[in-house]
């Protein structure tokens, strides 16, 4: 079974801050393993207090429900199938872009959450770290 590595992680957040940086912006990237566990997390500078639980909300939506946190927004209006996802989970479940499950051939085995900027940017910063991702050789995903 292939497992998001500590080394790849810390790849994945230099991206996504480098892509923040290059939209002159301050995120909270966050990162989790296939459990749902805190993996990576790293608050830019200037970044705000109140993004660091939303960005491993993110992370942790993304990988739950298997589907880019900017999807769940519409479906969960008032006349949308998932009204009140949001108020599931202990209030876990995040509703606004910027969360992207973190797949490897065929499985989602991960999932990186930012926070920080408005959610179009937030989910251009996320999308950034996961084209990096996809761009990786497979040897050097970990394996337990």
């Amino acid at each position: 079974m292939s497992v998001l590595s500590l080394e790849i992680a810390k790849y994945l957040m230099r991206v996504a801050e480098q892509k923040a940086k290059e939209l002159s912006i301050a995120e909270v990237i966050a990162i989790v393993d296939e459990g749902g566990n805190l993996l990576a997390f790293q608050r830019m500078d200037d970044a705000k207090l109140g993004s660091i639980s939303i960005a491993q909300d993110k992370a942790w939506t993304a990988l739950a429900l298997r589907v880019p946190t900017a999807n769940l927004a519409k479906a969960a209006r008032p006349d949308g199938e998932s009204f009140g996802i949001n108020t599931t989970n202990h209030g876990r479940v995040v509703i606004l872009g910027g969360g992207v499950p973190i797949t490897w051939n065929g499985k989602i085995i991960g999932g990186i959450g930012v926070s920080g900027s408005t959610s179009a940017n937030d989910v251009i910063v996320a999308n950034a770290a996961i084209e990096a991702f996809e761009a990786l050789p497979h040897a050097r995903i970990g394996r337990s």
